[in-house]
């Protein structure tokens, strides 16, 4: 597995929540934690210097990533199934976090995986721009 870039807890979730287009307030409202507080963990100022586990797990479901995702470190684990090498290209190339690459592994049409990037791409880009459908 490649190595996850030298970025700190708080960028790592100022990123997930920007490439979500998420607003601070709709995260720190999803995870239950107050705006100062997120805002402090971004920032890497104030007194959020160690959250919890039980925050910092709340924070990773509200993104919709894994916690490995979150602090940085990769999963140890081995996928169950083998990765097409065409999502492994994809993934690689849009720096995916782990849980939505196990996502897209998942997915078949009539029995086959889709065969190159740019058919993961549109599934990717149809899956994140359906998100909004959910949101009360």
């Amino acid at each position: 597995m490649p190595e996850l870039p030298e970025e700190s807890l708080g960028q790592r979730i100022r990123r997930f929540r920007e490439e979500r287009g998420m607003s601070a307030s709709t995260l720190a409202t999803e995870a239950h934690i107050s705006k100062s507080y997120l805002s402090e963990l971004e920032t890497g100022r104030g007194s959020a210097g160690n959250p919890s586990a039980e925050k910092l797990y709340r924070i990773a479901t509200a993104l919709g990533v894994a916690m490995s995702d979150l602090l940085g470190r990769a999963v140890t684990t081995t996928p169950g199934d083998k990765r097409p090498e065409s999502l492994v290209e994809f993934a690689r190339a849009q720096s995916l976090p782990e849980s939505d690459i196990e996502m897209l592994a998942s997915i078949q049409f009539r029995g086959e995986k889709p065969k190159t990037p740019e058919r993961w791409a549109f599934i990717y880009q149809a899956i994140r721009n359906s998100a909004s459908m959910d949101r009360v």
